[in-house]
């Protein structure tokens, strides 16, 4: 038996795409993703939407002015915050690929602050919290994010924010799994 309650909504069958959801399939599945998989499948039922929705999740994935490694940060958090599984299990390993410490992974994946000895990922971190907790920033962390940051970086990493929310809603809301036939859950609030 499956931890997992079922799917609510699965991606259209591609058999059944009309012309639209087949150009969008394509489009992303051509692009950097590789592939069309998990909230992106399911956004195929209204094609526009997922076509603006690729469209942006491909600049906060690869066009931002943030290292590669603050955005993992910034979607990690964002993933644990929503207790998302499938977005944790896909970006945790980009997260190590792009150099975040692994020490800080874990620390994210229990639900504890890490021990920051980066002002960057100190300033994504607790910009990131934040935004997800208080759905604010107070003005002494404004104020060191943008001068660690910068003001370019701290819109876009708003910007990733939102659309990993985006992502985590639609995983949580239709239920979306992470991907394997047996999953082991690594976010948990134990």
């Amino acid at each position: 038996m499956s931890r997992w309650p079922a799917q609510r909504l699965t991606a259209p069958d591609p058999d059944t795409y009309d012309a639209r959801q087949q150009e969008i399939h394509d489009a992303i599945a051509s692009g950097p993703r590789g592939g069309v998989r998990g909230p992106l499948a399911v956004w195929l039922h209204r094609p526009e939407l997922a076509a603006k929705a690729q469209e942006l999740g491909r600049y906060c994935r690869y066009d931002t002015v943030l290292d590669p490694r603050l955005s993992e940060l910034a979607i990690l958090v964002t993933g644990r915050v929503f207790g998302s599984e499938y977005e944790w299990q896909i970006h945790k390993d980009h997260a190590l690929k792009a150099g975040l410490a692994s020490e800080t992974i874990e620390a994210i994946r229990q639900n504890r602050r890490p021990v920051f000895s980066d002002a960057a990922e100190e300033a994504v971190h607790d910009i990131s919290r934040a935004a997800h907790e208080k759905r604010h920033v107070d003005d002494d962390l404004y104020a060191r994010a943008r001068e660690v940051l910068g003001e370019a970086a701290l819109v876009d990493l708003i910007g990733l924010l939102g659309y990993y929310t985006l992502i985590s809603l639609t995983i949580n809301v239709f239920r979306v799994p992470p991907m394997g036939d047996n999953p082991v859950p690594e976010l948990n609030d134990e």
